[in-house]
C-alpha cells in the first residue's frame, strides 16, 4: 500500500484555505501529480465560499490533500480549560462555541500565563515553526480551524491519526510556511496589502519558485511547470497561489512515504503538520 514508488494514479491537492473566502481572496486548490520525484502542476482552482469548499471535498478520489489550517488543539489548552479529550468531540464542542466567546476564553487562559509563554503550543509547532493553533489574530489559524475542520469531518474525509473516514480522500495538514523557510529563510514573498508587494518580496517569490523547481529541498522533490503557470504564481503577489504549491509539494511528499510520513505517535487530540 504504501510503495516507494506511489502509484500516479492518486490526484495531489494543495489548499491555501480562508476562514472567510469571497471571490477577492478566494480559497486556492492547487492540483497535481507526482511521477518519482518530479511534480507536475496541473492547475489552480479558486473557491470564492466555504459552500463551494465543502462541494469540493466530496470531489471523487483517490485523492491526498494538504490543507494550511491546524486540525487540533493543544492538549495543555484543552487539559486547562477542561474541554473534551477525545478529538472528534472536541472539535464537535470547538465548532459549537462563538468565536467571541472562545477569544474570551483564550484571551483570559494568555493573560494568566508570563511574558514570553502567553500562548499553548502543540508538539508540531516548535520543528514546524507555525502559529499556535489558539492564535486569534495574525494569523487567525484558530478561526482557520473553527471554519474548515467541522467541514473536513462533515465530508467524511479521511484524517490519519485523528478520525477514520473515506480512505479514498486523506486530508492532512499542511504548512506553507514551513517549506518556504526550508528555501528562502525568513524572507517574506507576499503580502495581502498593495503598498507591501514589494520587488524583495517579488524576488522572493522568484528565487522560491526556482529552488522548488530544482529540488534544493529535503523532501527531494521537483516541482514541474509551464511558463504561463510560473508567470501566474510570480506574478500573484498575496501569495496565496503559492502557498497552495507549497501544500501540494508536502502532500506529493506525503503520498511516497509509509504513514503518510506523520510520526509513529502524534497526540490525538492535536495532530501533526506533514513533513514536520
Amino acid at each position: 500500500m504504501h510503495a516507494s514508488s506511489p502509484p500516479h494514479h492518486t490526484h495531489l491537492f494543495g489548499i491555501d484555505f480562508s476562514s472567510a473566502p469571497s471571490a477577492r481572496k478566494p480559497i486556492v486548490v492547487a492540483s497535481g501529480e507526482r511521477s518519482g520525484a518530479a511534480v507536475r502542476l496541473k492547475g489552480l482552482q479558486t473557491l470564492p465560499s466555504l459552500a463551494a469548499f465543502r462541494s469540493w471535498l466530496d470531489t471523487a478520489g483517490p485523492w491526498l490533500g494538504a490543507f494550511d489550517f491546524p486540525f487540533g488543539l493543544p492538549r495543555e489548552l484543552v487539559q486547562a480549560l477542561g474541554w473534551p479529550q477525545q478529538w472528534p468531540e472536541l472539535m464537535r464542542f470547538y465548532a459549537a462555541q462563538s468565536r467571541a466567546d472562545l477569544r474570551t476564553r483564550f484571551a483570559a487562559f494568555c493573560d494568566a500565563r508570563p511574558v514570553g509563554k502567553k500562548f499553548a503550543h502543540r508538539a508540531c509547532d516548535l520543528p514546524a515553526g507555525s502559529s499556535p493553533s489558539m492564535k486569534w489574530v495574525n494569523p487567525p489559524v484558530a478561526w482557520m480551524m473553527h471554519a474548515g475542520v467541522p467541514l473536513l469531518m462533515d465530508a467524511g474525509v479521511d484524517l490519519p491519526g485523528l478520525q477514520g473516514g473515506d480512505a479514498q480522500r486523506v486530508a492532512l495538514e499542511g504548512y506553507p510556511g514551513l517549506l518556504a523557510r526550508e528555501l528562502i529563510g525568513h524572507r517574506s514573498y507576499k503580502a495581502d496589502d498593495k503598498a507591501r508587494q514589494t520587488p524583495e518580496r517579488l524576488i522572493a517569490r522568484k528565487d522560491l519558485l526556482e529552488a522548488l523547481e530544482q529540488g534544493r529541498t529535503r523532501l527531494q522533490l521537483r516541482l514541474r511547470l509551464s511558463h504561463a503557470q510560473r508567470d501566474a504564481l510570480v506574478d500573484d503577489a498575496k501569495g496565496d497561489q503559492l502557498d497552495a504549491v507549497l501544500c501540494l509539494m508536502q502532500a506529493a511528499w506525503a503520498h511516497g512515504q509509509p504513514g503518510h510520513g506523520l510520526p509513529a505517535q502524534v497526540d490525538s487530540l492535536e495532530g501533526w503538520i506533514v513533513s514536520a
